[in-house]
C-alpha cells in the first residue's frame, strides 16, 4: 500500500490532482474539499489508499489520516465502492458521517449522489457500529477516553 505521497502539485482537475513525486507524476483522485487545499506549483501531502481492480490501480488522496480511513471503513459496506466512498466524504466531513451513523440520519445519507432510502438503511444496519464515535463526542461512561478502533 502507498501511504501518501509528498511532492510538488503539477496539475489539478476536476476530481484529480497530479503530484510530481520523485520526477514521476501521480494522479490521486482526491474530493472537492481535499482539492480545495491544493494550489498548483505548491508542495503538498496527502494520505492514499490504493485501490486494486483486475484492470487498474487508482490512487485516491485525502487531507489526512481521519479522511482516509473513513473512506476505507465505507467500503467494508456491501455495495459501497471508492466512488461511492469519495462521493459521501465530498458531501460529509469524516466527523460529520460518523454522527450520521451514531444519530441513525437516514437524511444525511440521502443526501449523497447514489444513496437512496433503502440503501441509506442498509449502510446504518452495516457501518453503525464499524465507523466510530464522532470525535468531538463526550466521553462514554467510567470517565476514561474510548481508544480509536483502528489502533
Amino acid at each position: 500500500m502507498i501511504a501518501f505521497v509528498s511532492g510538488r502539485v503539477a496539475a489539478l482537475g476536476p476530481d484529480t490532482a497530479v503530484v510530481q513525486v520523485g520526477g514521476v507524476g501521480m494522479a490521486v483522485h482526491c474530493a472537492p474539499r481535499t482539492l480545495a487545499s491544493l494550489r498548483v506549483g505548491q508542495d503538498a501531502t496527502l494520505s492514499t489508499s490504493l485501490v486494486v481492480r483486475e484492470d487498474s490501480l487508482t490512487l485516491y488522496g485525502f487531507a489526512d489520516d481521519d479522511e482516509r480511513q473513513v473512506f476505507e471503513v465505507l467500503q467494508t459496506a456491501s455495495g459501497v465502492g471508492p466512488r461511492l466512498a469519495q462521493a459521501m466524504l465530498a458531501v460529509h466531513a469524516p466527523d460529520d458521517l460518523r454522527r450520521a451513523f451514531a444519530t441513525e440520519d437516514e437524511k444525511a445519507l440521502t443526501a449523497v449522489p447514489g444513496i437512496g432510502k433503502k440503501g441509506a438503511q442498509r449502510l446504518l444496519l452495516e457501518l453503525k457500529d464499524r465507523i466510530g464515535a464522532p470525535v468531538g463526542a463526550a466521553a462514554p461512561a467510567g470517565g476514561a477516553p474510548r481508544a480509536a478502533s483502528w489502533r
